[in-house]
């Protein structure tokens, strides 16, 4: 069995309404990961035996809105790390929580099962040379690196081993000049998947729709959105019955376009496949890690 751990980022369960850009489009892995309801606040729980769709929190009893540094690195140990420090901080992870990624993290806690992990996100060598500089990590690389994974770069790319932030690799291409094709996001469903045979925990990470909650701006939200639901809706369809897909979000953002900010709203928890049924009771973002520890 493996699991397929899909982190995207800042995505919530909003109000209906015309600056929601989950309601004037129907996302076809959205509105399948929410049991066949409109992916929105209003969407009640679903539940079978190999599906699982909760609205969990991620405010974690601390006030302010919730930040990525905290809430990440809540998502990836299971430990409440607004709490440790006393407030929401992003969007790196604080100096007083980063014991959680470094020691504490879902990786660590799988391998110390024997388990095989790995990060699929490749990193152009620009991207290595400034986080080498400034020696700052986000969530998910000081994570992998912790765990003594390797960070998958250009080459892992060009020999299709890993997948570039935006998916598609287009980015790549048009604003990097990395010579790497365009591939659609079924071709990369298609590669996770194929990595997926190697490895008992892959994660995939997206952060693209963030940066569309914070530029307000529709049309740029629906491109995102839409690629990302194209590679969502293959890996549901495509994947091995022995294959479980989890996705989660860190806080909320692009469901609500009226406010540059992150927002309260509650997150998704998306399960499907065998061993779903353990985040029947989930609530919180806290929640995600041992429901991934417990399945593995």
């Amino acid at each position: 069995m493996s699991v397929l751990f899909l982190f995207i980022d800042g995505v919530g369960l909003g109000a209906q309404g015309p600056l929601n850009p989950f309601c004037d489009v129907n996302y076809r892995g959205f509105t399948a990961m929410a049991g066949d309801r409109n992916f929105t606040v209003d969407s009640p729980s679903f539940k079978n035996s190999e599906h699982i769709f909760r609205k969990i929190d991620a405010n974690l009893g601390v006030e302010g809105l919730p930040q990525s540094g905290t809430g990440q690195t809540t998502l990836f140990s299971g430990k409440n790390a607004s709490l440790k420090i006393g407030k929401h901080f992003g969007p790196f992870p604080h100096s007083g929580i980063k014991p959680f990624l470094k020691e504490e993290s879902l990786f660590h806690k799988a391998q110390k099962m024997g388990k095989r992990c790995q990060f699929i996100n490749a990193y152009p060598d620009i991207f290595f040379e400034k986080a080498r500089e400034r020696n700052r990590w986000s969530c998910t690389t000081l994570m992998a690196k912790s765990a003594d994974l390797s960070l998958n770069s250009t080459e892992d790319v060009k020999e299709g081993r890993a997948l570039t932030a935006e998916i598609t690799q287009q980015a790549w291409r048009e604003q990097l000049d990395i010579d790497v094709p365009h591939i659609s996001p079924e071709a990369a469903a298609d590669r996770l998947l194929e990595q997926a045979e190697s490895f008992d925990l892959l994660l995939h990470e997206y952060y693209l729709t963030d940066k569309a909650g914070h530029s307000q701006e529709m049309k740029r939200a629906h491109q995102f959105l839409s690629t990302y639901d194209r590679f969502l809706w293959h890996l549901i369809r495509e994947k091995p019955t022995d294959v479980t897909i989890v996705l989660s979000s860190d806080h909320g953002n692009v469901e609500d376009l009226s406010v540059k900010t992150h927002t309260l709203n509650d997150v998704p928890l998306f399960a499907y496949g065998p061993g779903a049924e353990v985040f029947s009771g989930a609530s919180s973002i806290m929640d995600v890690t041992p429901g991934i520890i417990e399945m593995l």
